[in-house]
């Protein structure tokens, strides 16, 4: 299986898609691939937040388990009212 990752806003842009399928893993493996597909996305990554199956994440993203059939959101920061 898979984990879908959906992109919103800022790394939308940046990578040019809205969702893309990644390897499960740790969080760190799986956006370390995310630059590495998508080069434009290593200055957005690092301000992002990022949610597991609708669980907002925190700490060390290669202690961050991203299992089979789950999906990650990355969230850039957004601004306005």
């Amino acid at each position: 299986m898979t984990v879908s990752v959906r992109l919103f806003a800022a790394a939308r842009a940046s990578a040019g898609v809205g969702e893309v399928q990644a390897d499960p893993g740790a969080l760190g493996t799986i956006l370390r691939a995310l630059e590495s597909d998508y080069p434009s996305l290593a200055e957005v990554l690092p301000r992002c937040s990022y949610l597991v199956d609708g669980v907002a994440v925190h700490g060390d993203p290669d202690e961050i388990a991203v299992g089979d059939g789950l999906e990650l959101d990355v969230l850039p920061p957004f601004a306005g009212g």
